[in-house]
């Protein structure tokens, strides 16, 4: 057997030397190939993408704030505490699925089954402090070009015990104090009383025979509908966002239409958005709340209609 010259195992060494820094350098290039993204670390999500816009935390911040937007109207009271109370509540979402993308209009439609929980030192009656149902939600872009406008679907069986929301410990209508007053988190909230009667023993109050001070003017009522009222322009449009009523018919309305339009064929889809012109134009010569009103509830039936196929036109 013949032994390797010093000049050969010289050689050879070099050449595994060369083998093992190649080795090296590709490992550390496939290393930073696995690294994650910018956008992945910082949780934005590529607006092109439909599916992954169903799943993202900017949409679950929409719907958190419009389940404690919608409570608080059912309430009647505490909107800013409920506002509050919306940045420090999780929403968790199960299984996010995408039902549909109207690249047209830019809607995407999608369910999941969400959970909300409240924060500490708060909870809904009987002390749950963690609401669950199986909702649908659209997003659409807003007409102005504002940012995303968010309905939800089927979250009744956490909006309706949400509207209760109290202090952990308070009693019935009395203010809801915190369980540790220091918390600044927690904003008060205040409880509604139940309505009472005067005893029967006590005497009417004596009539004050001088003339009413007169009433300051009231500044209009501010509602929240599907679009943005700060860009309302139309006699119609200001109607809606100056009237709860008619701001709930409206949401009620876009989010049959935005339903309606994920489901239908080439045809529905044409007379949904031929008689949406129509639907607006009336709405926007309405004389009254009451003819705008009649006017929701026709388009609300009409859609049904349409979708159904019992729709004979004008």
């Amino acid at each position: 057997m013949r032994r390797l010259n010093p000049t050969a195992i010289a050689l050879l060494a070099g050449a595994l030397l060369l083998l093992l820094i190649i080795y090296v350098f590709t490992g550390a290039t496939r290393t930073n190939t696995d690294r994650l993204s910018d956008a992945q670390v910082t949780g934005e999500v590529d607006a092109s993408d439909p599916e992954k816009r169903c799943g993202s935390q900017k949409t679950y911040d929409l719907i958190k704030r419009e389940l404690f937007r919608r409570a608080a109207e059912v309430r009647g009271s505490d909107q800013a505490a409920f506002d509050r109370l919306a940045a420090y509540s999780v929403v968790r979402m199960d299984a996010p699925m995408l039902r549909s993308h109207d690249e047209e209009l830019g809607t995407i439609t999608c369910a999941g089954s969400l959970a909300l929980d409240l924060p500490p030192g708060v909870a809904v009656v009987g002390g749950r402090r963690t609401l669950t149902a199986n909702i649908g939600y659209a997003i659409q872009p807003a007409a102005d070009g504002s940012g995303d406008v968010l309905t939800v679907s089927g979250a009744d069986s956490i909006i309706t015990p949400l509207a209760t929301l109290a202090r952990v410990g308070s009693a019935a209508g009395q203010p809801l104090a915190p369980a540790d007053p220091s918390d600044p988190t927690l904003p008060p909230l205040t409880a509604e009383p139940p309505p009472s009667r005067p005893p029967a023993t006590m005497p009417p109050p004596p009539q004050d025979t001088r003339p009413p001070p007169p009433q300051p003017s009231r500044p209009p009522a501010t509602a929240s509908p599907s679009f943005n009222c700060r860009f309302a322009r139309s006699r119609g449009e200001i109607a809606v966002c100056n009237d709860g009523g008619l701001a709930a018919l409206d949401r009620q309305m876009a989010a049959q239409f935005n339903s309606a339009m994920a489901q239908a064929d080439s045809r529905q889809r044409s007379l949904l958005q031929r008689t949406r012109s129509d639907f607006l134009r009336y709405r926007d010569n309405c004389p009254s709340n009451g003819c705008i009103a009649e006017t929701y509830r026709g388009r609300i039936r009409e859609i049904r209609d349409i979708m159904a196929g019992h729709w004979r036109g004008r």
